[in-house]
């Protein structure tokens, strides 16, 4: 695309939060109005809107089904009060989202002309421009008036970048509804930005025009878009993701925003808590890190996430998440763990794809330095055994045919972080895996993990994990991301009481024909519980994404 040289704003929802400040005293008025028109307290009408709304979304004529309701003959009177009364020129106090100076700062301070484009009751928004003070910011705005209707939010897009003298491909368009500003965006050649806030967040987008290019939660993300693209790098990299455990989630938590051309490739060899009594018990696939993993890639609503995060902790079911059980019920159904996959996808709505690394049943097993043999993954990672020699596992398995095609497509293929011999390398010893990644024109990289784990790399350094790696890969991997901040004296008091260690950074003894890329990997807020497992320190997910981006 080449320079970016502006960006076209929204307003409600995307520099400020119209949802939480405005709508509900909008849903107010409209409700004292219509109390005095239909039989029933203004409570009762905003209760009743409030429901619909959840219910079927916010473009959906509330105001009109309330008056069916109610069976008011005269509707169209009280639906027009309502309207006059919601769209109405009162806005009570207001305040710009924090990280939208730094951010407007930043984009000037980069020669990037800002344009606001907004949509609205044409009073009620300049209202809002003014008490939001962002005349001084912004080198156009437009106001789109939804009364007038003289002229199509469309058009006004236009004249923004024939008054810049630009090109629409010189140009980004942000804003939080994929039906308005994303779609003429998309349908005039710029690169689309999506932020996921307010009423219109859960829409799902209907056909290609209505797919942003990107979608963030944070403004700021837009500073790394912009380098991105002015740096010529692809949009939507095509991203395969090896591991399992709670390292793979994350890093499929950190570029989901970026791109949604995801593979997540996982391991199947667990055999612990409530994935392993349901492999005994119903002869299936472990289903507990594929779990974790559809939830990460996930666009469905908060409330089905937490349905299959949700883990019983007492009477028969007491160990088991409902994802878990949900998953293991799709495959007895459908007769294939393949479909039962696909079907939890779709219901989910997930971004890329989830993949078993094989679909046949296995262990992993391990040789230890005092000749003993060692089956189950329960056992491998067991603490107080002797080191670890070498990792096989017990059947010859085949890997999918679509985790074949994913890495041989891939722009970038990411080991990591996670548990070395039970959740990244068991992938590796499928049959062709580590043929087809050495195959691959993708860059192969490593993200380390920032302590050792007891049982499995006690001692271990830097180097010595990428040996494992590398051993078992067949090829040298391409990068190695590894964090370079030491986390607090208390956090790593409190993890050698679980014989817990720093991985020492050791890069010299690594091969300079790596690219070592150290970093600050370390989350902001390090002392949380990760899908209910171990405490663990974890990588912030935004730096991970970020350094990861950088590789492709």
């Amino acid at each position: 695309m080449g320079k970016v040289k502006a960006i076209i704003f929204d307003l409600d929802d995307t520099l400020f939060d119209c949802s939480g400040q405005l709508v509900q005293a909008a849903r107010k008025r409209a409700a004292k109005v219509m109390a005095g028109k239909i039989d029933a307290d203004e409570q009762q009408i905003l209760k009743k809107q409030n429901q619909l709304y959840k219910e079927f979304g916010p473009s959906f004529n509330v105001f009109n089904k309330i008056c069916d309701d109610y069976k008011l003959k005269n509707k169209d009177k009280c639906v027009d009060a309502a309207l006059k009364a919601y769209n109405s020129g009162e806005v009570g106090k207001i305040s710009l989202f924090n990280e939208v100076i730094p951010l407007l700062e930043k984009l000037k301070a980069k020669k990037i002309k800002l344009v606001l484009i907004t949509s609205g009751i044409h009073s009620r928004q300049q209202k809002k421009i003014k008490l939001l003070g962002l005349r001084e910011w912004m080198d156009l705005i437009f106001i789109h008036d939804i009364e007038k209707l003289t002229v199509s939010k469309r058009t006004l897009f236009k004249e923004a970048i024939q008054a810049l003298g630009l090109k629409p491909s010189e140009c980004i368009s942000v804003g939080d509804r994929i039906q308005r500003e994303i779609k003429i965006g998309n349908s005039m050649g710029m690169t689309t930005i999506r932020l996921l806030q307010g009423r219109f967040r859960s829409m799902k987008p209907k056909n290609a025009l209505e797919e942003p290019d990107f979608e963030i939660k944070n403004l700021l993300n837009i500073l790394e878009i912009v380098d991105l693209v002015e740096q010529g790098k692809n949009h939507k990299p095509k991203v395969v993701a090896i591991g399992g455990g709670t390292g793979l989630p994350m890093v499929l938590n950190s570029l989901k925003d970026y791109t949604k051309n995801l593979t997540a490739i996982v391991t199947v060899t667990d055999s612990g808590r409530s994935s392993g009594m349901l492999r005994k018990d119903l002869h299936i696939l472990p289903p507990g890190d594929i779990r974790n993993c559809l939830i990460a890639l996930s666009d469905s609503e908060e409330l089905l996430l937490d349905l299959f995060r949700y883990r019983f902790d007492n009477g028969g079911l007491e160990g088991h998440s409902f994802g878990n059980l949900f998953i293991a019920a799709l495959t007895k159904t459908t007769g294939s763990f393949e479909k039962a996959l696909k079907e939890v996808s779709r219901i989910l709505a997930i971004k890329g794809q989830v993949l078993p690394s094989t679909l046949q049943d296995t262990h992993i097993c391990a040789e230890l330095e005092d000749g003993t043999i060692v089956e189950e993954e329960f056992n491998v990672r067991a603490p107080d055994k002797s080191p670890i020699k070498r990792v096989f596992l017990k059947h010859k398995v085949k890997p999918l045919e679509d985790a074949l095609k994913a890495i041989e497509e891939a722009d970038l293929i990411v080991l990591g972080p996670g548990s070395l011999f039970t959740s990244i390398i068991p992938n590796l010893l499928v049959e062709d895996l580590s043929k087809a990644i050495g195959k691959s024109k993708a860059k192969t990289v490593y993200v380390a993990n920032i302590m050792t784990q007891p049982g499995q790399t006690d001692s271990y350094s830097l180097s010595m994990h990428v040996f494992q790696i590398e051993k078992y890969l067949g090829k040298c991997l391409d990068a190695v991301l590894f964090n370079n901040k030491k986390p607090t004296k208390e956090l790593i008091e409190r993890y050698k009481k679980d014989d817990a260690f720093i991985v020492e950074n050791d890069p010299e003894k690594i091969c300079k024909d790596i690219k070592l890329v150290p970093v600050d990997l370390l989350e902001k807020e390090s002392n949380q519980v990760l899908w209910q497992k171990q405490y663990l320190l974890r990588h912030d997910p935004e730096k991970l994404g970020k350094a990861l981006l950088d590789l492709v």
